[in-house]
């Protein structure tokens, strides 16, 4: 079986703009995270940058700042464990159902 190389470069440029349409809608998605029963909260874009911290002033007593800490950063794993299923929930929908390769984007 002959491998044309034109057809090659066209899937190539395929395989391009659907990465950049790809990253597009990462730019649009986001997704929050919380912890403390919602006194802490972190908003993710697609592209895993934090977007806002919000915590709330009863979180917020003398002597308790290793608790809130903890709650931030809890409140921030959450948000990261959701923004990486609706990264696949987006992904999946370009590959037509398809699977990522596991390890693909980092998880």
């Amino acid at each position: 079986m002959a491998i044309n190389p034109f057809e090659l470069l066209k899937q190539l440029g395929n395989v391009q703009e659907r990465m950049n349409e790809i990253q597009a809608r990462l730019a649009r998605i986001e997704a929050t995270g919380s912890s403390g029963g919602g006194m802490v909260q972190v908003e993710l874009n697609g592209h895993l940058e934090v977007k806002q911290v919000t915590i709330s002033p009863e979180a917020v007593t003398p002597g308790e700042i290793p608790m809130l800490q903890d709650l931030v950063r809890a409140a921030f794993s959450d948000a990261l464990f959701k923004m990486k299923e609706k990264i696949r929930e987006e992904i999946s929908s370009l590959t037509g159902g398809l699977p990522l390769p596991p390890g693909w984007l980092g998880f």
